[in-house]
């Protein structure tokens, strides 16, 4: 692995070490600081040329800085002719936007898409995308991860008895499913309608009376899915509810929304770092998923099989 370096930005420096500890490599020397005007400032200070180089950069709060270091650190390895630039972005910003809801809205994933290719990315590693069909927004190989096996691990250690996966909306319920399926649970959906951006009603189809509800989502933003949810299930004669989300996007006021919720337990992922009020929260767990994409990596700089990881 004499030709292989990994890079970090500043969105999650942690995750990044914690994939080089598994690889059992250095973690790249890499500066990406400001200017006083609040430019973004990239040094690379050793030799990338001819390397196969990946740069660990999920696209977070603030997503826009982020992106913006992503492209500028892309940018600055094509120009000193590393071999090829994967971009590894565990969670991929503007992903709700892929497609048009409304007249004259933007397609913002595409956009995104456009830009890492642009700026020099040769290959994607993403993890549990919003909507799968992004991958097609990309004319370069995308490699599509799921944290479901280290999901899978922390709910057969931690939940035993009568479970029900519950998929918080309709888009969700494939994943619900193939969780059930794994676990031998059963499964129930909620049936969530909006209005503008706040929920209006909540239906829930399936039965959840005496069982221990897992909800399952890709992300957790300002936590008022899950705490209805939480609500409507307990309604309907669940036992306790849990959840379990790969990305932990939490915005300002989700902390206490999660907080002052019936949700007993909230495993989420070290995809992006948890906010500061987040770590503190007694319901949080997170788990790691360092293993997952640092053995992808060795897998893809050593041409074999990513897709094996899931069978």
């Amino acid at each position: 692995m004499d030709n292989l370096k990994i890079f970090s930005g500043n969105a999650n420096r942690p995750l990044a070490e914690k994939i080089c500890e598994y690889l059992g490599i250095p973690l790249g020397d890499a500066v990406v600081g400001r200017f006083s005007d609040g430019e973004i400032s990239v040094e690379f200070r050793e030799n990338v040329r001819g390397m196969e180089v990946f740069v660990v950069q999920p696209t977070s709060i603030p997503a826009n800085d982020h992106l913006m270091e992503l492209l500028i650190m892309m940018d600055a390895l094509r120009r000193a002719s590393a071999a090829s630039i994967t971009a590894v972005v565990p969670y991929y910003a503007y992903a709700r936007q892929d497609r048009k809801t409304a007249p004259r809205v933007p397609i913002s994933a595409k956009l995104v898409a456009n830009l890492l290719t642009t700026a020099g990315a040769n290959r994607l590693l993403t993890m549990d995308l919003h909507t799968g069909q992004i991958q097609g927004f990309f004319n370069i190989p995308v490699d599509h991860l799921y944290s479901a096996p280290v999901t899978l691990d922390y709910i057969r250690r931690n939940f035993t008895g009568d479970l029900v996966m519950v998929s918080p909306d309709a888009g969700g319920v494939e994943r619900a499913r193939a969780f059930a399926k794994r676990l031998n649970a059963s499964l129930a959906i909620i049936d969530k309608r909006r209005e503008a951006t706040a929920i209006k009603a909540m239906t829930l189809v399936g039965n959840v009376w005496g069982k221990e509800a897992i909800i399952l989502d890709d992300m957790i933003t300002t936590g008022a899915t899950v705490s209805l949810a939480a609500e409507l299930l307990i309604r309907h004669g669940a036992r306790a509810v849990h959840a379990c989300v790969t990305h932990p996007v939490l915005s300002p006021n989700a902390v206490s929304t999660l907080q002052s919720s019936m949700v007993q337990t909230v495993a989420v992922t070290d995809t992006i770092p948890l906010p500061p009020a987040a770590a503190q929260l007694d319901k949080i767990r997170v788990l790691s998923v360092a293993p997952l994409l640092g053995e992808a990596i060795r897998r893809i700089h050593r041409r074999d099989s990513v897709s094996s990881l899931f069978v």
